[in-house]
């Protein structure tokens, strides 16, 4: 059934149009990617660290295959960080690439990590092409390299289509260290000034999120930027189901938080943490 409209909402929407300003996008020549552009990103890395686990085993066997898809995946990353005002973008994706080898060696570590922490893993295989977890650090580690060089805007757009693939939102900002292993994922969040040391696990509903914003002096209703606001996590830490972990607080080494905790507080090394009153049931009586 055709529709047409007859009100004067185009003629408002365009008046508006002409009247945006700073700090408001202006400029009529930003020339942003397509919607595929973080999927094919995405697609790129997935072959270029685990070539024989996505049909790219040509990478295998030929260096200039290697070549040709880091041209490939270069040109897609530039083409995100032009439009935020990057003119010449090469630098910066240069850098990244480089650091692709590393975050292979990374992200190997992720895999085992997986695979010793979770019972119901078959194969490291298994682990690579089905896990969310892993999915979602794979992401966040290259665009927290985007993050570093200088282009975060880009890399909150990478990270934001892994949350939407996996439910599992971890800030470019938030420096993961290795043997990383988010277990079911849904609902994990990791905000921009988190740290988190080596062979951490986390379960599902896990928060490492601010607890408290400090306002922007001298601008009214806005929150200030670029403190530090969220935990500190320790190595050798397991964070179990629905737990908060909020503010800038710090978890040492060797601690083991059990699900739906709500931690404000630094919590010492060596340390269980844990719900002590626990629901009661009651079995019901029926004549």
């Amino acid at each position: 059934m055709a529709f047409s409209y007859t009100g004067d909402a185009a003629a408002r929407l365009a008046a508006a149009y002409r009247a945006d300003a700073e700090p408001f996008p202006t400029s009529d020549a930003m020339d942003f990617p397509g919607s595929d552009q973080d999927r094919e990103v995405a697609a790129l890395l997935r072959e270029l660290f685990f070539p024989r686990c996505w049909n790219a085993t040509p990478l295998v066997r030929d260096e200039r295959t290697v070549a040709e898809r880091l041209d490939d995946l270069g040109a897609l990353l530039c083409a995100g960080i032009r439009p935020y005002g990057t003119a010449e973008p090469d630098t910066t994706v240069r850098t990244v690439v480089d650091c692709l080898p590393a975050i292979r060696s990374l992200l190997k570590k992720d895999v085992e990590a997986a695979y010793k922490g979770d019972p119901a893993a078959k194969s490291h295989l298994e682990v690579i092409r089905s896990y969310p977890g892993l999915f979602a650090i794979m992401i966040q580690r290259v665009a927290h390299e985007l993050y570093e060089a200088g282009e975060p805007e880009y890399a909150r757009e990478l990270t934001e289509y892994a949350k939407t693939r996996t439910g599992i939102d971890i800030h470019p900002g938030a420096e993961i260290g290795e043997y990383f292993f988010v277990d079911h994922g849904t609902g994990v969040v990791v905000g921009e000034t988190a740290t988190v040391g080596d062979r951490v696990r986390i379960y599902q509903d896990v928060t490492l999120g601010a607890l408290h914003f400090e306002e922007e002096e001298g601008a009214e209703h806005a929150l200030a930027k670029g403190y530090e606001r969220h935990p500190d996590v320790g190595s050798h830490v397991v964070i179990g189901a629905g737990t908060k972990v909020l503010g800038a607080v710090t978890v040492g080494d060797h601690v083991s938080i059990g699900a739906n905790s709500w931690v404000t507080e630094d919590v010492p090394a060596n340390t269980k943490v844990y719900i002590s009153d626990h629901p009661t049931q009651e079995r019901k009586q029926t004549d």
